[in-house]
């Protein structure tokens, strides 16, 4: 029984990922990212990550969960996991050339 759950899962799943990554933002993964990330800090094409948290935090109470790099109508995005002091969770997408917020979800 365990063995056909995990059989009907995983095709769920399959069939699932190319509807889900047409719609979904290019998160980004991996090693290689954080240093593409670290290299444009560096070069100035990218705000640092501390000063979009001190942004955040400036505006929304709370604490960062988690950040992605990803894609946000073709330029590079900040995706920053949020937690507010009621424990809702908001992600805030940031520019991360200009460093401003471009969009929020959930919260």
């Amino acid at each position: 029984m365990k063995r056909l759950a995990a059989i009907a899962l995983t095709i769920a799943l399959a069939g699932a990922a190319p509807a889900f990554a047409q719609g979904a933002p290019d998160y980004g993964a991996g090693r290689r990212d954080q240093d593409e990330a670290r290299d444009a800090v560096r070069g100035g094409r990218h705000i640092p990550l501390s000063q979009v948290i001190a942004q955040i935090a400036a505006r929304t109470p709370g604490r960062q969960l988690n950040t992605t790099m990803g894609d946000a109508g073709g330029r590079p995005a900040y995706y920053v996991q949020w937690q507010t002091p009621d424990n809702r969770v908001i992600i805030f997408v940031v520019d991360a050339q200009t460093g401003q917020i471009i969009g929020r979800q959930g919260g």
